[in-house]
């Protein structure tokens, strides 16, 4: 039997994101119709709730939170397009009365450089313990060898292994696929390969129905109204550090930790109260910029996006702090929440 979280799940109270669907787009890849299959299964199948956990790994910037995002069916994960986005383990739950997914976005897999990193590696190395299916996400540019003895590892899992080969669209034609998936089918020759395009929601569905047919018997894991393992405070740190990855450069944003120091919830409203921490005096400036202009375009972006995840108005205050080499400094991660 393979290791289980000790989390317990915790109800936020809080509405996320509904994610809007795409359009699909002209690449011929024709699978079974997954609504007739799960409508078929629940219908002539009276089988035993179902339950499971679908763990999603893959190296950095493949699309790996996109993918999270869409399968789930809110905003759970963060999205930005530089790489190591994510650095904590992030649980989506999908209910229906007939089964419970427990998906889990990962940090992508990297050598580390420092104790922060080795902490994201952990989440990604735990990840490969505990599923009861895995999703291994790559693209249409990746070296195949790339963190080649995490791919090794993957090649020997004995549990369903679906490779994703995400960002299709990128592709000019059916050629170039079919040779990427010959290609992936030799570096991974037991898993089931699934082209798509998370971000035009293309062959999604195919992949939810596959994930649904390959979940073993279970009762829940998590309540049945339950949408993550994480309070309604990680998500605030999440949204403020989107926007720290989208407004500032280079190693700027990858110094910075968010904390929340308050957070008070009434009825209509929440009162927030949270430091961003950098690691040198230098980026403390830089992060507050010119008469504060730059630290308050971060809190007003920030604001508006959390107010649509709680559907509330918020008052949002932001300071910054130095908080000297918080990336190698166990003490610190532990407060961060990257040691437990």
């Amino acid at each position: 039997m393979r290791k289980r979280h000790g989390r317990q799940p915790v109800m936020t109270g809080c509405r996320p994101w509904r994610l809007n669907p795409l359009r699909h787009w002209g690449v011929l890849i024709m699978l079974l119709n997954p609504k007739d299959i799960m409508e078929e299964k629940i219908m002539t199948t009276p089988e035993a709730h179902k339950a499971g956990f679908v763990n999603i790994v893959g190296n950095p910037n493949v699309g790996k939170s996109t993918l999270m995002n869409d399968l789930v069916g809110e905003r759970i994960s963060i999205i930005t397009s530089k790489a190591q986005t994510t650095r904590h383990r992030i649980m989506g739950i999908v209910n229906t009365p007939e089964y419970q997914i427990v998906y889990s976005d990962t940090p992508g897999v990297l050598k580390p450089k420092y104790k922060l990193q080795e902490s994201m590696l952990e989440f990604s190395e735990g990840a490969l313990t505990d599923a009861d299916i895995l999703l291994y996400v790559t693209d249409v540019v990746e070296d195949p060898e790339k963190n080649k003895d995490y791919l090794d590892r993957v090649a020997k899992e004995n549990i369903p292994v679906l490779l994703v080969i995400n960002k299709i669209d990128l592709l000019k034609s059916n050629e170039e696929l079919e040779k990427l998936v010959e290609t992936w089918k030799t570096r991974l020759p037991k898993a089931e390969v699934f082209p798509t395009s998370a971000k035009e929601h293309f062959n999604i569905d195919n992949l939810k129905a596959r994930i649904v047919e390959l979940l073993p018997p279970s009762p829940p894991f998590f309540g049945k109204d339950a949408l993550t393992d994480k309070p309604a405070r990680f998500f605030v740190t999440e949204i403020i550090r989107e926007k720290l990855l989208l407004n500032y450069d280079k190693e700027i944003p990858y110094s910075t930790e968010v904390l929340v120091e308050k957070f008070d919830e009434k009825d209509n409203s929440i009162h927030i109260m949270a430091v961003i921490y950098v690691e040198r005096d230098s980026q403390k400036g830089i992060i507050i910029g010119k008469g504060g202009e730059k630290i308050k375009k971060v809190g007003i972006e920030a604001r508006e996006d959390i107010e649509k995840f709680f559907d509330k108005k918020v008052y949002l205050e932001l300071f910054v702090k130095v908080e000297k080499d918080w990336r190698n400094r166990e003490n610190k991660l532990r407060a961060f929440g990257y040691i437990e």
